[in-house]
């Protein structure tokens, strides 16, 4: 129950069922999943970045989910921010960061919150920029912003780099055991700019400048790394306060996480 594989079925209402003090009345029906490897995955630790009342900001590691399943929920971050925000309050999931992405993630506290805020994603009004370790230096045109706009699915898909510049060496080898050659890998600013699934990764791989420790669309399993993409500004108007909002990651080095 506490790891969220039982829900409970009212009518036409399904939902999970945490209590097991919850009396149960005739006709309802009660769901249990079992998969032994969801269960016994390990909490990731988030970090709480800001807490505005309506919404939350967190820092999700790499390796922490951003949405459940029927199997289980509790190494989901928005289970995190429900479980360890004080005041306790109902977390609700307005956007995502791919399970291997590190980065900014904001959640919502009531439903009327998560409309508002996902009504900002569904109307681009919410300015989203990622850092990330690619194979390879880009070769950028004289204007200093290159623009990849292919479609992703069938889908309009729109990224921006903003700048390259060589990557570090702390950057390049905290987690890699110094196998990495810094000479051949670059450090981007990007800003995304819609979000379809693996946006990233598919557009920089599609230029042939594959993420660093990219196991789908690059040579992960080669470079013996995490994914080094972080999402590190969010910047928008807030819907609450007409107040503009920009929380961003002081530390933008690839640590091991």
């Amino acid at each position: 129950m506490q790891k969220g594989a039982v829900w409970l079925t009212r009518g036409k209402s399904t939902q999970r069922l945490r209590r097991a003090s919850k009396k149960l009345l005739i006709g309802q029906t009660l769901h249990l999943y079992y998969d032994a490897h969801v269960l016994a995955q390990t909490d990731f630790s988030a970090y709480l970045i800001a807490d505005e009342n309506d919404y939350s900001v967190w820092y999700k590691p790499s390796g922490m989910l951003s949405q459940g399943s029927k199997f289980g929920d509790h190494s989901a971050i928005y289970r995190w921010a429900e479980t360890h925000l004080l005041p306790q309050r109902n977390a609700f999931l307005v956007h995502r960061l791919d399970r291997a992405t590190s980065g900014l993630i904001l959640i919502a506290h009531s439903k009327k919150a998560a409309t508002a805020l996902s009504n900002l994603f569904k109307e681009r009004d919410i300015e989203k920029y990622y850092t990330a370790l690619v194979h390879g230096i880009p070769l950028l045109p004289k204007n200093p912003a290159q623009t990849i706009e292919a479609p992703l699915d069938g889908k309009k898909a729109i990224t921006r780099i903003l700048s390259i510049a060589p990557a570090s060496e702390m950057a390049a080898t905290k987690n890699a055991d110094r196998t990495l050659d810094i000479k051949k890998i670059s450090q981007l600013d990007i800003q995304l700019l819609t979000g379809r699934k693996h946006q990233i990764r598919q557009h920089l791989s599609g230029i042939g400048h594959p993420i660093v420790g990219d196991r789908l669309y690059g040579k992960g399993q080669e470079d013996n790394v995490d994914l080094c993409l972080k999402a590190y500004k969010i910047i928008f108007i807030s819907p609450f306060d007409q107040q503009k909002k920009h929380y961003e990651l002081n530390d933008l080095s690839f640590l091991s996480e």
